[in-house]
């Protein structure tokens, strides 16, 4: 076979590849959104069968002289990448056993569903039952991934969400960040008490008229609903595939915010999915650049530019209308909903966290990870460490376990790894967000307007038309011209907070 005949014969495996896992991926947000709970064992199946169709394809031992031979190809730019990354995914693959791929699909499928009640019944232990498993079969998977890849086995796992990223990288910037916001968050919380109280809100929406709220405002912003869908689920999401987006919310009848924020946040994922290189889809290099670059975008739209002042101005006279409200309703002015939106307080839920305490659900949840793959914590323990953590990061302990341990998805469907990605996402927004403005100095003027194109199509231009061109290092450093940092994150925190 010639080189360029194993370069198309690559192509080909993993647009099938990408295909099946498109399939999955419908099935994974039907399973969240739309699945009458009776699905669940035969849902199990189908995914846990989809991926080891994958795994199959991905581990045929044609694959390895395939992906030699093409090396040697005359290659352009786009290409070389591309085969890089089938490379990657290849050894990613390779480092994992197929029978662990269908344990772990069907135990992390299983503990999911024992999650969804033990959470409601507030029951740790028939989640640590159903845990056990997981947690055994994920740091095996752990340490298959850091023996390929030469690094540590938790940094194999954050390889998959973040690729290139390791614990040196996340512990720099994290210790940056615990040294500045332990003070931050002290200021902030004592200028929101010398200021005036806020008006009570006394009415509510119902969960249907905020989702006709939420598509509106998501539309404005530049989602397409010919092209994808609003639904509800027990943990917010965006799932589906480019051509057909699937965004999950959940709805709080007395707090508007929870339902449009939420659904503002998964519309930035949605927009960096629609705006990845059509004429690489299918393709590793047309995929997103890893987890923490998706975060960025989710937390670009949500927190960067949704949560500002100017955006509020636009914002109120729709909640108004929604609400049937006066314009003379004070609790419903711009400047009193933008008050309300980035009102900081610790609390124990991280989906519910404001921009300045969230990092420190990271933090723990970070520190328990490492813990956990390396064996130095027990899933028994798991409660003990997570209310000494609380109150070691932000002075609260969860009365139970629901507020606790038992809050988030990622563990019970075994995505250990995953959390960094949320926090190096918030920094790399800000960083962005910083760079946009400073090639459209009246942004705050178009965002007043509703009128989001310059920011649409800065990041469609500098990030999310590049697909996976360049690792996330690099793409930042070409986006904005200087390495990732958290200096533009402190200086968003400040101004927002306490100018």
């Amino acid at each position: 076979m010639s080189s360029s005949a194993a370069y198309k014969g690559l192509t080909d495996r993993y647009r099938r590849v990408a295909l099946l896992g498109e399939a999955a991926a419908v099935l994974h947000w039907d399973w969240a959104a739309m699945m009458p709970d009776g699905g669940a064992a035969r849902r199990t199946e189908q995914l846990a069968e989809l991926e080891l169709l994958i795994h199959e394809i991905m581990t045929d031992p044609a694959l390895e002289g395939d992906l030699d031979e093409a090396a040697t190809a005359d290659l352009g730019a786009w290409e070389r990448v591309n085969l890089a990354e089938m490379r990657r995914r290849w050894t990613h693959a390779n480092a994992v056993p197929a029978k662990l791929v269908t344990a772990l699909a069907k135990s992390a499928a299983q503990c999911e569903m024992v999650w969804r009640e033990a959470r409601e019944d507030n029951n740790f232990d028939a989640f640590a039952d159903a845990f056990a498993p997981v947690l055994a079969l994920v740091r095996e998977k752990a340490a298959a991934l850091g023996a390929v890849l030469g690094c540590s086995p938790y940094e194999g796992l954050i390889d998959q969400y973040d690729p290139g990223a390791r614990e040196h990288e996340i512990d720099a910037l994290f210790a940056e960040l615990q040294t500045f916001l332990p003070e931050h968050l002290e200021q902030v919380l004592a200028r929101q008490s010398n200021q005036p109280a806020l008006p009570t809100q006394v009415l509510a929406l119902s969960e249907e008229r905020q989702a006709i709220l939420a598509q509106s405002i998501m539309a404005g912003v530049g989602f397409e609903f010919s092209h994808g869908r609003l639904d509800t689920s027990h943990h917010p999401f965006c799932g589906g595939v480019s051509d057909d987006v699937r965004i999950t919310t959940r709805y709080d009848a007395a707090d508007l915010s929870t339902g449009l924020m939420g659904g503002l946040h998964e519309t930035g994922h949605a927009l960096y999915e629609r705006g990845l290189p059509a004429v690489w889809r299918g393709q590793p290099v047309g995929d997103a650049c890893g987890m923490a670059v998706h975060e960025s975008q989710s937390l670009l739209f949500e927190m960067q530019a949704c949560r500002g002042r100017a955006f509020f101005r636009h914002l109120a006279p729709k909640i108004r209308s929604a609400l049937d409200v006066a314009h003379s309703v004070s609790a419903y002015s711009a400047e009193a909903l933008h008050r309300r939106a980035i009102q900081v307080a610790p609390g124990l839920i991280r989906v519910d966290a404001d921009e300045v305490t969230y990092p420190f659900h990271i933090f723990l949840r970070y520190e328990m990870e490492k813990a956990l793959i390396a064996g130095n914590l027990a899933i028994a323990d798991l409660p003990d460490a997570w209310r000494d953590g609380m109150q070691k990061h932000l002075g609260l302990v969860p009365e139970t376990h629901r507020d606790g341990v038992l809050q988030d998805i990622h563990w019970p469907v075994g995505s250990i790894g995953y959390f960094p990605s949320y926090t190096i996402g918030a920094v790399m927004a800000a960083q962005l967000f910083a760079a946009i403005r400073e090639v459209e100095p009246d942004l705050s003027s178009q965002l007043e307007a509703g009128d989001f194109s310059s920011i649409l199509a800065w990041l469609r231009a500098n990030i999310h038309g590049l697909g996976s061109r360049y690792s996330r290092a690099d793409l930042t450093r070409q986006a904005t011209g200087r390495p990732l940092s958290a200096d533009a994150f402190k200086s968003h925190l400040k101004r927002r907070y306490l100018d």
